[in-house]
């Protein structure tokens, strides 16, 4: 599972759960439905949005559920599923995003797709996966080129960006992506009128995706020397978080200006687990919404460096000459690792690189056969290797009710 909206149990109040997990469940079905087995690895928390945003915008008798078998990320238990045309638009967008994604990797030559008979072998997967989302987009009236044609313009965009480039400028074929799949939602949900702020929303979202996987990335980026976009253009972490907190906000009032019979679960994930996405890409807190993303309150991200600098050497920090408990710089008399010291701290051992395309479909299967991806309370990302939570686990966060803490007022 991938994704930046990954909602915690105890912020699903009032059945919430059970209808992310329904939608959640639909997106795989669908994919296995239409697709085949091998497509629900592309699976994914963001693109149950689409299924969500559109069974939001239908009368309640229109709403369609189904009870699929035992599952093992369910704990081989039975359960209700969303079924019908959200789910099969959420699955085409899917499998056709999914298959820029491989011939990417393809492209970059990352991991085992460094090899020719498995480059190849992936392109074809690729192939398969574009013919069939827009199958099966043709079939609910959304053309996948428009997604397809973003993706292609993604290459070039990156190859002209530099210093100075607008930030912006490189998050459009995400944005237009984006938009033109939540507007469709409007159109299958019979509500033409939703389809301008819904594409606004869209838009948003697809920005907001790409800024963060650019901030958690950036790191691993930098050390494979992998391109960023954050790094390509020079934009500087304040920057981009101001970018993505406009973008949040947008996103909530594009939300009130669409009619919608029951948005409550589409505006928790999109107006409030949005937020804390940001706050976990940008090292804030879980739940930021007083500090509104940094705890200056100025929207950056929390403060860097000595907390003790400017104090003089006098100062009773760690390391200065009036600390009790004895001073001295790391490695000297007195300090850490060094004469009469404290032990020296223990270096963190290296951080893996990512997992290859097939390496992490193997991974992922291994973790849906054991219900890790479910039940486990933290678990390595197959793809990523980032820690990564289990959607049904038992979470232990002082979460509460996010309306009572961020000034909601819809």
């Amino acid at each position: 599972m991938f994704g930046i909206v990954r909602p915690c149990d105890h912020r699903l109040a009032d059945g919430l759960k059970a209808e992310w997990t329904a939608h959640l469940c639909g997106l795989c079905l669908a994919l296995r439905s239409d697709h085949g087995q091998f497509s629900r690895i592309v699976t994914n928390y963001d693109g149950l949005i689409v299924s969500v945003l559109t069974e939001a915008q239908l009368e309640r008798a229109d709403v369609r559920r189904r009870t699929a078998g035992p599952c093992p990320l369910r704990g081989m238990r039975t359960a209700p599923v969303a079924r019908g045309e959200g789910a099969r638009l959420a699955a085409a967008v899917s499998l056709v995003l999914a298959s820029a994604k491989v011939r990417d990797h393809v492209a970059d030559r990352d991991g085992l797709l460094g090899r020719r008979p498995l480059a190849a072998a992936a392109r074809r997967v690729a192939t398969g996966w574009d013919r069939a989302g827009a199958r099966t987009g043709a079939e609910l009236g959304f053309d996948t080129a428009v997604l397809v044609d973003a993706v292609d313009r993604q290459p070039g965009i990156e190859a002209l960006a530099g210093p100075g480039t607008p930030l912006l400028t490189v998050t459009e074929p995400a944005e237009t992506a984006t938009a033109a799949a939540f507007a469709h939602t409007a159109v299958l949900a019979g509500r033409p009128g939703n389809s301008a702020p819904l594409a606004e929303a869209g838009r948003l979202f697809g920005r907001l995706a790409h800024l963060l996987d650019a901030v958690e990335d950036q790191r691993a980026d930098e050390a494979s020397g992998a391109w960023n976009p954050l790094t390509a253009t020079g934009t500087p972490l304040t920057e981009a978080r101001r970018l993505a907190d406009d973008a949040v906000r947008g996103i909530r009032l594009a939300l009130r200006d669409a009619e919608f019979t029951d948005g409550r679960l589409a505006h928790v994930l999109l107006a409030h687990e949005l937020r804390i996405s940001v706050d976990r890409a940008f090292g804030a807190t879980a739940c930021g919404h007083l500090a509104r993303g940094g705890q200056d309150g100025t929207g950056g991200p929390p403060p860097q460096g000595n907390p003790y600098a400017g104090q003089g050497p006098g100062a009773y920090g760690p390391y200065g000459s009036n600390n009790p408990h004895g001073g001295g710089q790391p490695g000297m008399p007195g300090g850490p690792g060094g004469p009469g010291g404290p032990p020296g701290p223990v270096p963190e051992p290296p951080k893996p690189g990512r997992r290859g395309f097939w390496a992490g479909c193997a991974v992922f299967v291994g973790l849906c056969c054991t219900c890790k991806l479910c039940c486990a309370k933290e678990y390595e990302g197959p793809w990523s290797r980032k820690k990564r939570e289990g959607c049904c686990r038992d979470c232990d966060c002082d979460c509460g009710n996010c309306c009572d803490c961020c000034g909601c007022d819809c």
